[in-house]
């Protein structure tokens, strides 16, 4: 016979894993408005795209919305072009109060 304290095992789950963004947050968090390099993509278009996800915190590594500022840029060096996105942590936004009826 199976009871249900054989059956139920209370624990909670795991820490979340490791992610590449969870790292870059972190160390951006550690350097707080310091600005980093945090991608090279293929074009400007990818770079704009990856900076409004950290801005609108799209992933949750960079939430809550607003903690992260995040900019695409192209930049040439002689013949080489990169597309490199610049992200840089700026705490989190107070919460808006009232409103207004």
């Amino acid at each position: 016979m199976i009871t249900p304290s054989k059956t139920v095992e209370f624990l909670g789950p795991p820490p979340p894993a490791e992610t590449k963004h969870g790292r870059i947050a972190a160390a951006l968090r550690d350097r707080p408005g310091e600005w980093a390099v945090v991608q090279r993509v293929a074009s400007i278009g990818r770079a704009a795209s990856a900076a409004q996800a950290i801005r609108s915190a799209k992933l949750a590594a960079y939430g809550p919305p607003g903690a992260f500022q995040a900019v695409a840029r192209t930049v040439q060096n002689g013949h080489v072009v990169e597309h490199r996105v610049y992200a840089r942590f700026v705490g989190q936004r107070p919460p808006v109060v009232g409103g207004g009826s």
